[in-house]
């Protein structure tokens, strides 16, 4: 399929005039190292420390345990989509708000908001020496609904595809719901088991006389109360013997990688009185984005999501999902992908929806710049 039909297909399907459902991607993988190799799901503080449930794969009920969640896989296309900007290979808007802590600049983009364009930084961060949500952006931001979501199709439009929610401002607080899902999950999971100590190469004894935990506040005893508070151990001194642990990881039959493109819940997105041509090409260019980060986030052979849980990727199918249940492969790069979203943010502007390319400095409070010193620096030595 050659890329101007891939475009006018995925507009179409934006717009719920064909037979397709949505772009789709299945993808299996095995631990880096080969199936046995124990791999560390995320933990939640739960009994079990992991997500374990059953899922329908294949017509079977199977045990299953989320190895990344559908929010974590977002975060993880939204940072590949920040880098990919940040390398000048993707023209996106951005907001970027500039904070000095720590004794260096640090800085918190669009693409890293926890709440996207709803987010409590945007909120308190100055524009140009306004309040954001006083400001003639703000003002165009805190309008956008369900019905009229041109603003963020303008300059945020990644809360379009993952979902956003405005809790932390009073009054309507709208939602938009995503439209671009991903999670990875482990077929057949075993348990494992761990044990974790420490060893110190100078097997350091004693203890401590007061319980300071920054460098340099404590004082060292021969002998004394090994309680808390004046263990070497918990300074990081001393042997610490192995004790078992709640999380000890897992092993898998396959791991599978469950993607989507709603082309439903683009036909959901509306742009107020724009004109019918440019919504379908706006839409059209939200799933060309969504599919470039999908892309460039899990496009590659290996799949890295957190220390002890590294995956090589055995296969992969994208295509569309179809009335009636098939998938119909396509085959699409990256740098196609790319090309599709510049074609369809072009056709789109041309009918009259412009997406912006540009950086939106801001500036933060002095209450929120506060904030910000303080975790970076005495938040660090107290504890807190």
């Amino acid at each position: 399929m050659g890329a101007e039909d891939l475009l006018e297909r995925m507009a179409a399907g934006c717009c719920l005039e064909s037979e397709d459902a949505a772009l789709v991607v299945r993808a299996e993988f095995e631990p880096v190292g080969g199936t046995g190799t124990k791999l560390m799901p995320p933990t939640y503080g739960l009994d079990p420390p992991y997500v374990f449930e059953e899922r329908v794969v294949g017509g079977e009920r199977v045990r299953a345990v989320l190895l990344d969640s559908f929010q974590s896989e977002a975060n993880r296309v939204e940072e590949a989509l920040l880098a990919a900007r940040q390398d000048g290979k993707l023209a996106l808007p951005l907001f970027v708000i500039e904070f000095t802590a720590g004794g260096r600049p640090r800085s918190l983009t669009s693409l890293q908001f926890p709440h996207r364009y709803a987010d409590a930084y945007l909120r308190d961060s100055m524009l140009g020496g306004v309040r954001f949500d006083h400001s003639e952006v703000g003002q165009r931001l805190r309008a956008v609904d369900p019905v009229d979501a041109r603003a963020l199709y303008e300059l945020d439009p990644g809360s379009l595809l993952f979902g956003a929610w405005d809790s932390w401002r009073k009054g309507r607080q709208t939602k938009f719901a995503r439209v671009y899902r991903s999670e990875l999950i482990g077929l057949n999971p075993v348990e494992g088991r761990r044990r974790a100590g420490r060893m110190d190469p100078f097997n350091l004894v004693g203890a401590i006389d007061d319980k300071a935990r920054s460098e340099g506040d404590w004082h060292f005893v021969a002998s004394g109360e090994k309680a808390k508070g004046h263990k070497l151990s918990e300074i990081g001194h001393g042997n610490v013997a192995p004790s078992e642990v709640d999380a000890g990881g897992v092993t898998i039959e396959k791991a599978l990688r469950l993607g989507s493109i709603s082309f439903s819940g683009l036909s959901r997105v509306r742009f107020g009185d724009a004109p019918s041509e440019s919504v379908k090409w706006a839409r059209a260019a939200l799933a060309a984005l969504a599919l470039v980060g999908d892309r460039l986030a899990f496009g590659a052979p290996a799949l890295w999501l957190r220390s002890g849980c590294d995956l090589a990727l055995v296969s992969e199918t994208i295509g569309f999902q179809r009335r009636g249940g098939d998938i119909e492969p396509v085959a699409i790069t990256v740098d196609e992908a790319s090309a599709l979203f510049d074609a369809a943010v072009d056709r789109a502007s041309n009918a009259g929806l412009a997406m912006s390319a540009a950086t939106i400095a801001l500036q933060p409070t002095e209450a929120l710049q506060k904030a910000v010193e303080f975790a970076f620096t005495t938040a660090d030595m107290t504890g807190e």
